[in-house]
């Protein structure tokens, strides 16, 4: 299973499109994700004090287009990257995203 954390405008693009194909793939050639480990670090890093997000939980057995692990950062930390658009029937979950007060999420703010 891996991660991906997005915005409800780009939800509602992906379903009238049928796929998501988000701005990042037309910059960096892939979809940024993350494993359900990597999910906090990514949110309070990129996505701190945002509001109206989902988790997008995608089962990579299903994606068509090609996943790689890749730490192309040097963080040492290898990350999935979705190298095209995302069929959405790989996605098998949706759910919200509520930083606290000051910004941050923690366990508690992805709904289960």
């Amino acid at each position: 299973m891996i991660l991906h954390i997005m915005n409800t405008v780009a939800w509602k693009n992906a379903v009238v499109a049928g796929e998501y194909a988000p701005a990042s793939l037309a910059k960096d050639g892939f979809i940024h994700c993350s494993t359900p480990e990597q999910l906090l670090g990514v949110a309070n890093t990129f996505y701190r004090d945002q509001k109206g997000l989902f988790v997008l939980y995608i089962d990579e057995s299903k994606v068509i287009s090609e996943v790689v692990y890749e730490d192309l950062y040097e963080t040492g930390k290898l990350y999935p990257h979705i190298y095209g658009p995302l069929n959405l029937d790989a996605v098998v979950r949706i759910v919200e995203y509520n930083p606290d007060e000051e910004g941050s999420a923690g366990t508690e703010h992805i709904s289960h």
